[in-house]
């Protein structure tokens, strides 16, 4: 008898063979997913059997092959009983590879004693650990997370495998972005220490040749006959040695804002102002200015910080006056929301175009000639590095001609 098959016959046999692989692969897959309730199977003597699976068990395995995590049930021995598919991408191997293989296969060498530990604890109570898998010589950081199942075979441990590397990734990035702005800090609190160094020393170096010049300028223009010429020749010295003495002062005030200075306490802000026009007394006659004051709030704060900033703004709305106009200042507040107030100083000034209402606070920053007004230009850049120590904000409006208001908000408890 000629038992040699044709060709044709061994490519039908392949075809009937793969398709029922595919079949075995769709039944597998729909139990896996919980598509299916019972299976009836063949058996030998060629009687059908109908196999149920557990409502419980369905809803089980739903879960488990949706879950973001591994998850895999180890028996007494360790060996992987089940898994679902996103511990095979992990691992990445294929679940043919990876039922009844050991755990431990899938864990580097220098973490078998973690594995181990948590394995023998994982039977008496619910445990966690960090550890590494292996994919290939790829290592991932993961958590595992045990405890125990009871099945209709046995005890059994359940292991939900959390990947880690996105947080460990994270929190690397962290650290360095921590540790770079810690060297930034550390450089900036030096380099703001020796400026404020210099800004000290260099303000009292220059201060002493700055008062012989103007003793010495004052005593010739006072002792001694000058021609017309040389006369406003010296002025012009004594003019810029006052101005250079006030700038000299105000970069050393504001240098000195750059330390931590928060010394806090609860001040009357209508008083403060009345301070500050006490001392303006003289200046506020020569303008014929009115200074209305409103109801202001108590507020925490640095009392000799608040009324530098009030005095900023009112010699400044005294100073930029209109030339045919005496100078009116108005001074309110309001509660903008809880726990914060603003207080509003506003003039009928010659104002400012509204598009440097950002650029006034700069340091330096002048919008008029030192022939027209005097000033340093270092004023309000002060002003607002105060209300900033003070955790507020500070800002202005003004047409051109028409006046300027500052609004300035505060918290009435720092």
């Amino acid at each position: 008898m000629n038992t040699s098959r044709t060709y044709e016959e061994l490519l039908q046999e392949n075809e009937e063979l793969r398709l029922q692989l595919e079949e075995a692969t769709d039944t597998i897959e729909a139990i896996r997913t919980g598509q299916v309730d019972a299976l009836v199977v063949k058996g030998p003597d060629e009687e059908h059997q109908l196999y149920t699976l557990k409502t419980a068990d369905q809803n089980y395995r739903v879960f488990i092959e949706k879950m973001n995590e591994g998850a895999v049930t180890l028996n007494e021995g360790g060996l992987i009983v089940y898994c679902n598919t996103m511990f095979s991408l992990m691992v990445g191997t294929p679940l043919s590879g990876i039922i009844g293989t050991a755990f431990k296969s899938f864990i580097p060498a220098d973490c078998l004693d973690t594995f181990h530990d948590i394995f023998q604890n994982g039977w008496f109570t619910d445990s966690k650990t960090e550890i590494s898998l292996l994919n290939d010589e790829k290592r991932i950081p993961c958590q595992l997370s045990v405890t125990t199942l009871q099945l209709d075979e046995g005890p059994a441990l359940s292991v939900i495998i959390t990947d880690l590397s996105f947080q460990k990734e994270t929190q690397q990035l962290l650290k360095s972005k921590n540790e770079s702005l810690a060297t930034i800090n550390a450089e900036l609190e030096t380099s703001n220490h020796d400026l404020q160094q210099f800004a000290s020393v260099a303000s009292h170096d220059l201060q002493e040749p700055l008062r012989k010049i103007l003793i010495f300028s004052t005593m010739l223009r006072d002792k001694h006959e000058l021609s017309e010429k040389s006369a406003v020749f010296l002025e012009k010295i004594i003019a810029s040695s006052e101005r250079m003495r006030t700038m000299i002062s105000d970069i050393l005030s504001y240098s000195r804002l750059s330390t931590h200075d928060n010394r806090f306490a609860l001040i009357n802000l209508r008083e403060v102002i009345r301070e500050v026009l006490d001392d303006y007394e003289i200046l506020i006659e020569e303008k014929n200015a009115t200074i209305n004051v409103g109801h202001l709030p108590e507020i925490e704060a640095n009392r000799g910080q608040i009324k530098q900033v009030f005095q900023n703004l009112i010699s400044n709305s005294i100073k930029f006056s209109q030339p045919d106009k005496a100078p009116i200042i108005n001074i309110s507040s309001c509660e903008v929301y809880s726990g914060t107030q603003c207080i509003t100083v506003t003039d009928n000034g010659i104002g400012f175009d509204s598009q440097y209402r950002e650029k006034i606070f700069s340091l330096f920053e002048r919008l008029n000639t030192k022939d027209k007004f005097e000033g340093s230009g270092i004023g309000l850049a002060i002003t607002k590095k105060i209300i900033d120590k003070h955790n507020g904000t500070i800002t202005a409006l003004s047409q051109d001609k028409e006046g300027a208001s500052f609004r300035i908000t505060l918290p009435v408890r720092q």
